[in-house]
C-alpha cells in the first residue's frame, strides 16, 4: 500500500517517503536507519539504507549515480542475496519497482519533510571517476591520453582480483556456450575457437587482436592454429600479465603482446584482425577512422572479426552516470546496424552477422558467482568500495542483457579485392 504525501504534514519517515513515490506496492522489504520499514515482511530479500550519508547521496544524485555511490560505500545494503552477487535483489526492482514523478510541490513538500539539510552532497566514493564535464576539461574525449586513462581506470584494478573474477581463462569479454551447461571456462574456449574459425585461421598466417587485454585470442591463435599473433592493449598491466603468461607457455616464437594504443600499429599485411570488445571504447564518432585503420592493415581477401556490446537499437545516447564514473568511463554504444553501416562504409565486405546477448547473461552469472565464491579474497585485494562496484556493475548488466536492453554481436568482414574476390566461401564453413 504506498503513502500519499500532503502537503500539510511536516515529516514523514523515510519509508513513507519511499512509498508516496511508488506506483506499486514495494516487492521486497525495505529498511532504514530510522527505524521506518515497507514492503511484505516475508520477502527472501531486502534493501536497507544503513546511514543518512546514503539518504544524501539518493537525494542529492537521483537515479544510478547515487543509488550506486550509497551501495558503492556500503550505505545501502542487499540483504538475503550473497555479497558480491545481488541479481535476485536487483531483477525483482527492475522488474516489479516502478517510480511515479511527483509535482514541483510534491517534490518540495517531500524535501522539507525529510530535511533540506540532507540536499548537502558528501564526497563522492574513492572509485569513482570525474564527470564527463571535467573529464572534457582535461583532455578531448577518445584522445590517446584520455583512452588511455580510461582503460586504466577499469582495467589496471588488479590482476589478482580479475583472476579471481575472470577464472583461468583470464577472458572479459562475452563467452560463447556450445551447450546449456557448459563451464564458463568451456564456453570462452569454445568463443575463442569460434572467432579463430571465423577469421579461417592457417598455419602461418598473422593474426592482429585490437584491444587483446590478457592476451587469451593471441594464445589460442598462436597455440591451436599456428598463428603468428600480435595484440595490443591500453592496459600496462594486462600487457605484463599476457607477456608473461605466454612465456609460461612457450608460445614467444609466435605470440606478442605490447602496451601501446592500437593507432601506433604500424604493420600492415595481416591475414586476419580480431576485435574483441574494443570498439565499446573507440567513440562512435571514431568508427569511419578506426575502421579504416583495420582495413588498411588487412591483406586483400583477409577478414576481420568484430565482437562489441551493442544496443537493442540504433540510436546513441551516453551511458548511464554509474557506468561512466565507475566502469566504463568515455564508453560509448550504438546499435550493430551502425557497426555494419561503418564497416561497409571503410569498403568492407560484411560476410556475417550474429547476436549473442544471451550468452553474455549467463557470462555475467558465472562472473558474479565466481566474485560472490571469492568475496573475502576479493575484499582483502582491492577493497570493499571497488568489489561493490563490481557486483553491482555485473548483475546489473546481467538483467540488461536478459531484458533485451543491451546486446552482443559479432560481425564478420572481409577486404575484398579489387576484383570482388573476397576469398569467402560459397557459404560460410565455420561448421555451426
Amino acid at each position: 500500500m504506498t503513502t500519499t504525501l500532503t502537503p500539510g504534514k511536516t515529516k514523514l519517515s523515510i519509508a513513507e517517503a519511499l512509498n508516496s513515490m511508488l506506483k506499486e506496492p514495494l516487492p521486497l522489504r525495505f529498511t532504514a536507519y530510522d527505524g521506518s520499514a515497507a514492503g511484505p515482511e516475508d520477502s527472501p530479500y531486502g534493501i536497507h539504507l544503513a546511514t543518512e550519508r546514503g539518504l544524501n547521496y539518493i537525494l542529492t544524485a537521483p537515479g544510478d549515480l547515487g543509488f550506486g555511490r550509497a551501495y558503492v560505500s556500503g550505505d545501502l545494503e542487499v540483504r538475503g542475496a550473497p555479497e558480491g552477487d545481488p541479481y535476485e535483489a536487483f531483477k525483482l526492482i527492475a522488474s516489479k519497482l516502478s517510480f511515479r514523478r511527483p509535482s514541483p510541490v510534491e517534490a518540495l513538500s517531500l524535501l522539507r519533510s525529510l530535511g533540506i539539510s540532507h540536499l548537502r552532497p558528501p564526497a563522492p566514493p574513492p572509485q569513482e571517476a570525474p564527470s564527463r564535464l571535467r573529464r572534457t576539461l582535461e583532455g578531448l574525449r577518445h584522445s590517446l591520453g584520455r583512452d588511455a586513462e580510461a582503460i586504466h581506470h577499469h582495467y589496471d584494478v588488479s590482476n589478482t582480483f580479475y583472476e579471481y573474477v575472470l577464472g583461468p581463462s583470464m577472458t572479459y569479454t562475452c563467452a560463447v556456450f556450445p551447450t546449456e551447461d557448459a563451464t564458463l571456462e568451456e564456453a570462452q574456449a569454445h568463443k575463442y575457437d569460434l572467432v579463430a574459425r571465423k577469421l579461417d585461421l592457417q598455419p602461418g598466417q598473422r593474426l592482429l587482436d585490437l584491444g587483446c587485454g590478457w592476451g587469451g585470442m593471441v594464445r589460442h591463435a598462436a597455440r591451436e592454429y599456428g598463428v603468428k599473433a600480435l595484440g595490443v592493449t591500453l592496459s600496462r598491466e594486462q600487457a605484463s600479465w599476457a607477456m608473461q603468461k605466454i612465456k609460461e607457455e612457450g608460445l614467444d616464437h609466435l605470440a606478442e603482446v605490447r602496451f601501446m594504443d592500437y593507432r601506433h600499429v604500424e604493420e600492415t599485411g595481416f591475414d586476419a584482425i580480431s576485435s574483441i570488445g574494443l570498439t565499446e571504447h573507440i567513440g562512435v564518432k571514431n568508427y569511419p577512422a578506426y575502421f579504416g585503420f583495420i582495413k588498411d592493415r588487412l591483406k586483400p581477401q583477409g577478414r576481420l572479426l568484430n565482437h562489441c556490446i551493442t544496443r537493442h537499437d540504433n540510436r546513441w545516447r551516453e551511458t548511464g552516470q554509474f557506468l561512466d564514473r565507475y566502469v566504463f568511463p568515455d564508453g560509448e554504444l550504438i546499435g550493430s546496424g551502425k557497426i555494419i553501416t561503418e564497416v561497409q562504409n571503410a569498403g568492407l565486405e560484411v560476410q556475417h552477422e550474429e547476436n549473442f546477448r544471451i550468452h553474455y547473461a549467463k557470462t555475467l552469472a558465472g562472473w558474479c558467482k565466481n566474485l560472490a565464491d571469492n568475496w573475502d579474497a576479493c575484499v582483502a585485494e582491492v577493497g570493499e568500495g571497488t568489489a561493490r562496484v563490481w557486483g553491482l556493475y555485473m548483475a546489473g548488466s546481467r538483467i540488461a542483457f536478459e531484458r533485451n536492453e543491451i546486446q552482443l554481436h559479432h560481425v564478420l568482414a572481409t577486404k575484398t579485392d579489387e576484383h570482388g574476390e573476397s576469398g569467402y566461401p560459397l557459404r560460410h564453413d565455420w561448421g555451426v
